[in-house]
């Protein structure tokens, strides 16, 4: 699909304007990665030329973050959520703090690197081991290797919106 078929599909879509109707980052481009992500997998092209914050979106059906820039798609990855007992919140999350070298206090003082914490009560982004089977305890666990490089373009204050289903039309 040419990046302006895309472009179309996504601002004639009926959810492209709930979106922005919600102040959802407005999306005009996506990374062509060529192949579904995999457990570990993850992509970022920043070429440098877009400007802005960082747009983080969580998708927990799909088990995928996306990371935006001027509505411009710079990076995706894979990612691990907690299990049916312990779920991923869903909603709007503005990045409250970060630290690079973090431990859990509450689990088993738990490395949580590069962490981006979106709630008082322990739901963070952080590195974690990604793999098919795996689960955190509500938290949003991504490659560290990716983890590294969305901590060094989040800012403390930039929501992070944890949905379900995000922009079909474009990534189904």
């Amino acid at each position: 699909m040419t990046r302006f078929a895309l472009f179309l599909i996504l601002l004639l879509s009926p959810a492209s304007a709930q979106a922005r109707a919600a102040g959802v980052p407005d999306v005009h481009t996506i990374l062509d990665v060529g192949r579904p992500l995999g457990p570990g997998d993850y992509v970022w092209e920043d070429d440098g030329e877009t400007t802005g914050p960082a747009r983080i979106v969580v998708d927990v059906t799909k088990r995928r973050l996306y990371v935006y820039r001027g509505g411009v798609e710079i990076g995706r990855s894979y990612i691990v959520i907690g299990p049916p007992e312990q779920p991923t919140p869903t909603g709007r999350f503005p990045i409250l703090q970060k630290h690079a070298d973090h431990y859990s206090s509450t689990y088993d003082n738990a490395p949580m690197p590069y962490m981006l914490r979106l709630t008082w009560g322990g739901v963070a982004i952080h590195g974690s081991p990604v793999e098919e089977d795996w689960v955190t305890h509500g938290c949003i666990g991504v490659p560290t290797a990716f983890a590294r490089i969305l901590y060094a373009n989040a800012r403390k204050g930039d929501e992070v919106i944890v949905t379900r289903r995000w922009l079909p039309n474009a990534y189904d």
